[in-house]
């Protein structure tokens, strides 16, 4: 695909967007949505990928918007709930990319990458990993805390957390042959699963 054709591919997805966003949601839900696709398109692809090996934290912001986007969409306001939704995303999104980093470490440093395998090495960044799953499984237990959801997707949360936290540690201590892209699998499912666990919580809720 040439890159003028991309390009302008790109612009009339955008302006067709934020026609339907404006059209058919609310003016906050288009103009936040317009942020996140700046600051994903222009600010980290365009720019933060290949100036930081921080890339992913500071670019994973505009990642994790979608459940904000969303929620804004149907509720027209801001409020603490879509924030903590984004939160989950954001703190979920290094585990995850550097997992894949590290499967991936030999083509990010021909490609001249900076990602954090790449410029600071393998243990480092499976430190990290380590971290930022522990950070991530204290931060999906915060919709239970502002009682926004119940126990059954407090358990859910606990379980599948334990399990990311589980290949965390795994891939920490080399202690699982292809542990990196075993952790970036079980990332995407853990994910997947654990909005699932909220949103059967919201439907069919458990009381205890």
């Amino acid at each position: 695909v040439a890159p003028a054709a991309a390009l302008g591919f790109a612009l009339l997805l955008a302006v067709a967007g934020m026609a339907l966003l404006l059209a058919f949601t609310n003016p906050l839900a288009a103009w936040l949505t317009l942020a996140s696709l700046l600051g994903y398109a222009v600010i980290y692809t365009g720019f933060l990928k290949r100036a930081t090996p921080q890339n992913i934290v500071i670019g994973g912001l505009a990642g994790a918007a979608p459940p904000l986007l969303g929620w804004v969409a149907v509720s027209g306001q801001l409020s603490a709930e879509p924030l903590l939704l984004m939160l989950i995303v954001f703190t979920w999104t290094p585990p995850h990319f550097w997992a894949l980093a590290i499967h991936r470490k030999a083509e990010y440093a021909k490609a001249e990458i900076p990602m954090l395998p790449v410029t600071h090495g393998e243990a480092y960044t499976k430190l990290h990993i380590l971290l930022y799953t522990l950070a991530l499984l204290a931060v999906t237990l915060l919709p239970y805390a502002i009682h926004m959801s119940g126990p059954l997707y407090l358990g859910s949360a606990l379980i599948l957390g334990g399990r990311f936290l589980h290949w965390a540690w795994a891939l920490y201590r080399d202690s699982k042959p292809h542990a990196a892209i075993g952790t970036f699998k079980y990332s995407i499912k853990y994910l997947f699963l654990l909005f699932i666990a909220l949103l059967v919580d919201h439907y069919l809720p458990l009381t205890l």
